[in-house]
């Protein structure tokens, strides 16, 4: 492939095409498709970007209808690629049902643009995605935050999926809060998961009767034959939370088709299993547990994204239909949930720290008692997430909040750093030239290797390219900013673009703290002359001209180190041209 065509933006209409591959796994054949366009992208390298182009994947409410809930989870991936690939990826368009009134012309013009990533062209406009508050004027359920309601109310069967899990155990306790009579908890392993006889005691504590069933969610006939059960037990079912999920860690470049279904089928397959056979119940609630890796990507997790983003848009179409529903995007959860560890330490550095468990339900109460369609609850520390994912690749989507708007100065060294700084420069000194080579490059390698949650450094091979590392724009930044504090020097937040592997960045580092030296006048000249010499015929150079030599630096050997003749001699010979130092070597020398 040329260069010219490399280089060259592509659009996509892979999504608008007709008829799609099945596939036993919803959403999973036109993700799968994008995947695989977007790594085909990134391999053949180029600066060309890529659009892709929905047709009612998303909705800007009132009766502007979300048609396609699979072309919703390829936005989700989308939001991935624009961290982990920011300078590949053009943006989201969604077009409506009925291409006229000028759609063309305003998809002409934002893909001339680039200002805008994510836009939806109705006939009516050009509509653009924004994250506000929960309950503010621009609009329902895009925001971010928490508080305590107690309007809404639960009775009779709740049925929660991931049951037996840490979140599913705080939603059950939840559940019994605002007045479930019986909760059935739902997972993979049933009554053999960890912890299960425990938390079935304290749910029975609370006067509540409890019910464990090892069922896969996404297998139709075995949910059928669950709630039938239930039916037949004259049970009824009044509320269903959908909080399975499995994680994913993966860089885009190495994700396949066969972990994309696995992750969706979980928290995609679910989701559709549900909704299909609760449809004609008359539900107080169906929430389904999202993630804010759908609303605004996260790096590695581009089947997680795609899933949760799925399932924002299910939710999106069931209340068109006239039927209850509520998506939560979580944050992480600190103590319990997938965010916990070394990930939920990454996340908190980034400016996402773990959100208190009785905090995060509080917030699905209040969600619940406003009647609210999709929300985020996250904690952000806004000052450090939005510098960080918008360094390599601008965004609006924050553009309305306030705090996000605030935060945008760059970090400065504290004393602390400048004293690592001046230790480095130290070390530095007093090495050899491999010597210093060896130290930044293990300075870099530790470095990654701790952005990157690994335990050694030993998994950061010095020619392999950051982005296959597992790097993104939060991570890149992160990066930078360790750096920026170890050695004291300004670093530009596309270090990694910049320099792509740990051995390129590493020689970066040594030019800026250690650079060479600029050769005397004198010096420079002698090397002219030895190039001269050098290119002479072997019978132009004989005894006599290296006895001359030899002479020359006899006594120059002889002489104090900046006598006047040296000064002159450095100026004759850096003013000479070629005829002139034949000569030069003709009188010295003695030989034309």
């Amino acid at each position: 492939m040329s260069s010219d065509a490399r280089d060259a933006h592509v659009v996509s209409l892979l999504s608008l095409a007709e008829p799609r591959e099945a596939s036993p796994v919803p959403a999973a054949a036109e993700v799968s498709t994008a995947l695989a366009v977007v790594q085909a992208l990134t391999d053949v390298g180029g600066s060309g970007r890529l659009w892709w182009l929905t047709r009612g994947a998303v909705s800007v409410g009132g009766s502007d209808e979300l048609a396609d809930v699979a072309g919703s989870a390829v936005w989700g991936l989308g939001r991935v690629v624009g961290l982990e690939v920011p300078l590949r990826w053009g943006g989201l368009v969604d077009l409506p049902g009925v291409l006229g009134g000028g759609v063309w012309g305003r998809l002409c013009g934002v893909l001339s643009s680039g200002v805008e990533d994510q836009v939806a062209l109705r006939s009516s406009g050009v509509f653009v995605r924004r994250l506000v508050r929960a309950g503010s004027p621009a609009g329902a359920g895009a925001g971010a935050g928490a508080g305590v309601g107690g309007g809404f109310r639960l009775s009779g069967t709740v049925l929660v999926t991931g049951g037996t899990g840490a979140l599913g155990a705080r939603v059950a306790l939840w559940a019994v809060g605002v007045g479930a009579e019986h909760v059935v908890l739902v997972s993979r392993r049933g009554g053999g998961a960890p912890g299960v006889g425990e938390l079935v005691g304290r749910l029975e504590g609370l006067g509540v009767r409890v019910s464990v069933v090892g069922c896969d969610v996404a297998d139709r006939g075995a949910v059928a034959g669950l709630l039938g059960d239930l039916v037949g037990r004259g049970e009824r079912l009044r509320a269903v939370v959908h909080a399975a999920g499995a994680a994913q860690l993966t860089p885009l470049g190495e994700v396949g088709v066969g972990e994309v279904e696995e992750v969706l089928r979980a928290k995609v397959g679910g989701a559709v299993v549900l909704d299909e056979l609760t449809a004609g119940l008359d539900l107080d609630a169906f929430v389904v547990f999202s993630s804010i890796a759908g609303v605004w990507g996260s790096a590695g997790q581009v089947g997680y994204a795609a899933g949760n983003a799925f399932v924002d848009g299910l939710v999106v179409s069931r209340r068109a239909r006239g039927l209850v529903g509520t998506s939560v995007a979580w944050g992480p959860w600190a103590e319990a949930g997938m965010a916990v560890g070394v990930a939920g330490e990454q996340l908190s550095r980034r400016g996402l720290p773990g959100m208190a468990p009785e905090l995060a339900v509080a917030a699905l109460q209040r969600a619940l008692d406003g009647g609210e369609g999709q929300v985020v609850v996250a904690d952000v520390r806004w000052d450090r997430f939005v510098p960080s994912f918008t360094a390599l690749r601008p965004s609006r989507l924050f553009t309305d909040i306030p705090e996000a708007q605030a935060g945008q100065a760059e970090e400065k060294l504290g004393d602390a750093d400048r004293g690592a700084a001046s230790a480095l420069r130290e070390r530095l000194g007093a090495a050899s030239g491999p010597e210093r080579d060896r130290i930044l490059l293990d300075l870099v390698r530790s470095t990654a290797a701790a952005v990157l949650g690994h335990a050694t450094p030993s998994g950061i091979r010095p020619g392999r390219g950051f982005l296959e590392l597992g790097f993104d724009s939060l991570t890149a930044v992160e990066l930078r900013n360790r750096l920026t504090a170890e050695t004291g020097i300004g670093l530009p937040a596309t270090l990694v673009f910049d320099h792509p592997t740990p051995s390129a960045l590493a020689g970066h580092l040594r030019a800026e703290l250690v650079p060479e030296q600029p050769a005397l006048p004198i010096v420079a000249e002698i090397e002219r002359l030895d190039k001269l010499l050098g290119g002479l015929p072997g019978d132009q150079v004989d005894d006599a001209v290296v006895g001359r030599l030899e002479d020359l630096l006899t006594r120059w050997r002889g002489r104090p180190a900046a006598t006047a003749p040296a000064s002159a001699a450095g100026e004759e010979l850096e003013s000479a041209s070629r005829d002139e130092l034949f000569d030069i070597i003709q009188r010295e020398f003695g030989k034309s």
